[in-house]
């Protein structure tokens, strides 16, 4: 039996002195690495609990070192855009990793020096604090839902191919899709908006993926809806283990609610949650309960017929 114990983060910015009005956000220009420090010390500290509850593998929410600032257009923010392998969130998160022995998967904003774009990315570090790879999110909202607008257009592009060095660490023939081979299996990303497109699913199984970590910034009524059971849906019909991270509560000064709920499915359904912490989420994944026959008599991969579908 090969079980996995797993934990992400549910929380929200950690920093602290946050204007009251979003008129007054300019006012955090020069401010932008206190903001990621006190979010990298936040997130350090769950990791640390996490690791002491025994877990191996770590997801951070999508964004994690600042507040989620896309749900309106300030320049000032592009600021925290940083080199995704040698930038100080990978390097923090390296040293972390390495110290209690564990996967992080830890998303943030990047910047590609050599091209000047700028991303919505994550970084997979292994359990010897070494950067496996990264992934760039591939679809981009812009748009507005029952609560409030998201314009990520303005601050970040959609993934391009490359995205990684030739590695036996980085496996598949989809280079869109990345899986890393890590210390404790075989891990795929898919954030936020991309988790709505049924081909990411496939191309991470494809690729060989056994867990997938959806980190997201999500809220609104539909979105909720679709978050409890688009996860079970893709896991069962895949063969995957999957983890939703949402952030959970409000973030001054805009005050979005963000429902949280963040979970754990595998084929069979939810994974019982271990934690009673409500910023973090663990369980056991049993990643051998995969190689298993389905008990309901499918096979979805011998009976697919994809000369027939609409392309």
């Amino acid at each position: 039996m090969n079980v996995v114990r797993a934990a992400m983060t549910q929380t929200c910015n950690a920093y602290a002195p946050m204007p009251g009005r979003v008129e007054e956000l300019d006012s955090l220009a020069g401010n932008l690495d206190d903001i990621r420090t006190a979010n990298l010390e936040h997130h350090a500290e769950l990791i640390g609990e996490a690791a002491r509850m025994g877990a191996q593998l770590v997801g951070l929410g999508e964004l994690f070192a600042a507040p989620y600032f896309a749900l309106r257009r300030d320049e000032f923010w592009t600021g925290l855009a940083e080199n995704a392998i040698a930038g100080p969130t990978a390097i923090f998160m390296a040293e972390v990793a390495k110290m209690h022995r564990l996967v992080i998967v830890a998303p943030l904003y990047e910047l590609d020096g050599a091209t000047g774009q700028r991303y919505n990315t994550t970084v997979v570090i292994d359990a010897d604090g070494s950067v496996l790879g990264k992934y760039r999110k591939t679809h981009i909202p812009v748009g507005s839902n029952e609560q409030g607008s998201f314009d990520e257009g303005f601050y970040y592009g959609p993934g391009q191919t490359p995205q990684n060095p030739a590695s036996p660490k980085v496996l598949g023939d989809n280079p869109s899709f990345p899986v890393f081979q890590t210390a404790v299996g075989r891990v795929g990303v898919a954030i936020c908006y991309d988790r709505h497109f049924e081909g990411v699913m496939r191309s991470l199984k494809q690729s060989g993926a056994q867990i997938v970590l959806s980190p997201a910034v999500t809220f609104g009524p539909k979105s909720e809806r679709m978050w409890e059971i688009e996860f079970e849906v893709d896991a069962a019909r895949h063969g995957l283990f999957i983890g939703g991270s949402n952030r959970l509560g409000t973030e001054p000064p805009w005050n979005q609610p963000y429902f949280g709920r963040s979970h754990f499915v595998g084929p069979a359904g939810r994974c019982e949650k271990l934690s009673e912490n409500p910023h973090l989420v663990v369980s056991d994944l049993n990643l051998g309960s995969l190689a298993a026959s389905d008990p309901s008599g499918w096979d979805l991969p011998r009976d697919t017929r994809p000369d027939i579908y609409s392309r």
